[in-house]
């Protein structure tokens, strides 16, 4: 692999590839010394264009706990501002050396346009509505470990509920979670879906009620605002009637059933329960699993070799 662009790039194996190496960076975090010297001597650039908690902050601390050098490119206070082009700036930043950016970015493709002005890799962060390749991935491994699921998805049903049209996440985790065999509905009002699906490996219902009882996972979507121009819903009241996670909704679930978010959350609209009441809830866990993830990414792009190195107390390798 020399980038991370879209899921789509990856068929089943090599999806079950990084979540195998997941594991050992998961057994690397829990060391009382989280980092290694994996990547050391390698410089990773999170350049984001827009705004990110979760995901920038994850992947500065996967970076830094393989001993990489980083450098955090702040927007708001660059020579973007000044009128400076996408390619001026990633051509300055490669001259002082570097192996790989992480772009996130709101218009789609910007990231795959970015392999033609640089050597470095490119791991997509999030392009407009068009991909987020590592949160499919952390879902996969979050949802691979809580159902205990280590080579596939066959025979579990999970709906994606919420704003599917705006949602670069939802493209990602249909095509991760059906490329590992899983059966996805998508659940929305008709103004939150793509205006087409027929080339989707889904199903879709507005009847959220009818599914619940036989879902192994429920991915519950926030509406995103910040990209509507129009008036989607009639109201956020009436959204949460029919398609949030209300505390009778959340009784219907069967027991073992996942529910889960990639974040930021709208608590009382598409989450009207507290998830840590539910005994499904995997929401924190998703975000203890971007670090891990991204740590095998990263290792993937960069590393030297395919042995992690050993602890340095104990001697052991994950």
């Amino acid at each position: 692999m020399k980038h991370l662009l879209d899921i789509g790039d990856l068929d089943a194996a090599a999806i079950v590839h990084l979540l195998d190496l997941t594991d050992h960076m998961v057994e690397i975090n829990r060391r009382p010394m989280p980092k290694v010297p994996a990547l050391r001597g390698k410089t990773v650039v999170n350049l984001f264009f827009e705004d990110s908690t979760r995901t920038r902050t994850s992947f500065d601390t996967a970076a830094r706990r393989l001993s990489a050098d980083v450098m955090n490119f702040a927007v708001s206070s660059s020579s973007v501002n000044k009128g400076e082009s996408l390619r001026d700036t990633i051509e300055t930043i490669t001259a002082m050396g570097v192996d790989a950016f992480v772009v996130r970015h709101s218009s789609s493709g910007a990231p795959t346009l970015i392999t033609r002005w640089t050597n470095a890799s490119i791991v997509n962060a999030g392009d407009g509505w068009h991909q987020h390749p590592t949160q499919a991935l952390l879902d996969c491994y979050t949802i691979r470990t809580a159902l205990q699921r280590p080579t596939g998805f066959d025979g579990l049903r999970i709906a994606i509920v919420g704003d599917v049209k705006h949602s670069r996440v939802a493209r990602s985790d249909v095509q991760a979670f059906t490329a590992l065999g899983a059966h996805v509905t998508l659940v929305a009002p008709p103004t939150l879906l793509p205006p087409d699906t027929s080339g989707w490996p889904v199903d879709v219902s507005h009847d959220l009620d009818a599914l619940l009882p036989d879902l192994d996972v429920v991915y519950l979507l926030r509406m995103q605002r910040e990209r509507m121009r129009d008036a989607l819903v009639p109201s956020l009241r009436e959204y949460t009637a029919r398609y949030g996670l209300t505390p009778e909704r959340a009784a219907r679930l069967a027991p073992h059933a996942l529910v889960m978010h990639p974040g930021p959350m709208n608590r009382g609209v598409e989450m009207a329960v507290d998830p840590a009441e539910l005994p499904g809830s995997v929401v924190l866990q998703q975000v203890t699993n971007g670090v891990a993830v991204r740590m095998a990414v990263l290792f993937e792009l960069l590393g030297s070799g395919s042995d992690l190195p050993a602890d340095t107390e104990t001697g052991t390798r994950p």
